[in-house]
């Protein structure tokens, strides 16, 4: 499965591509009672996660737009104009609900007119291309939360408006500040809200985008699986579109 049905177009910029190689792993929901209170035991066990059941979070393909290397930063948006998103996206181990500290959180997604950074051009737009916004690597904190700061994603050619997403554990941070090494636990995508996606789309810049919007019903990827397929909760931080909004969202991780 691939995230386009074009074929795979040719990147620019410093960074390496990686190609997502056949379809992605279907993976089945499972839930686990969580205990009422965090707790931590002599041996150091780590704290639980607040929600009342964990769930494994869907593999997803990683699509033929990611770049190795990412910088490792809280605020992607560089001078990227858009609605402000504030990620917080929570890690846990799906088997026993323990938050996952320290693990390096990837995303990367397309601009307000549906560009990738090191793939300007593929959706029909012309913009300045410096390979690197809208692209990040975080690191959990001790609750598990990597916060991340971005802009409501665009949409391109036959998919609906989503972020892709990488969780890392183990990895070493660079002196360029990007990060190396480490042990890749999950990739997969995130999704929006249709009817807060139709809203947005209909205001600038988004309504720049010439390519016709696919919805969440008409993707080839996501399934209707809610959370577990990556459905972000959205909380508007204004009463505009334009004032953004806040997207949460635990991800379940096979450890």
């Amino acid at each position: 499965m691939t995230d386009t049905s074009e074929a795979t177009p040719t990147p620019i910029g410093r960074r390496t591509v990686l190609i997502a190689t056949g379809a992605a792993a279907a993976t089945l929901a499972v839930t686990a009672a969580a205990p009422e209170a965090p707790e931590a035991d002599a041996a150091g066990a780590a704290p639980v996660a607040a929600a009342a059941v964990c769930t494994l979070t869907k593999e997803m393909t990683e699509g033929p737009y990611y770049l190795d290397g990412a910088l490792v930063r809280a605020d992607i948006r560089e001078d990227k104009t858009g609605f402000r998103l504030n990620l917080a996206l929570t890690v846990v181990d799906d088997d026993t609900c323990a938050v996952i500290p320290n693990a390096l959180v990837e995303i990367w997604h397309a601009d307000a007119l549906g560009e990738y950074s090191g793939y300007v051009g593929s959706n029909g737009h012309n913009e300045p291309d410096n390979g690197t916004f809208l692209r990040s690597g975080v690191l959990t904190d001790s609750s598990g939360v990597a916060d991340i700061t971005t802009v409501y994603p665009g949409w391109y050619r036959g998919r609906c408006v989503h972020i892709h997403i990488k969780v890392h554990t183990g990895v070493t941070l660079t002196s360029d500040g990007s990060f190396t090494g480490g042990t890749e636990l999950h990739t997969g995508q995130l999704f929006f809200d249709e009817t807060i996606s139709a809203r947005v789309g209909a205001l600038s810049p988004y309504s720049a985008n010439t390519v016709t919007r696919t919805t969440l019903a008409q993707d080839s990827i996501y399934d209707e699986g809610g959370a577990a397929s990556g459905l972000l909760t959205l909380t508007a931080l204004g009463s505009s579109p334009s004032a953004g909004y806040t997207g949460t969202l635990t991800l379940g991780i096979e450890r």
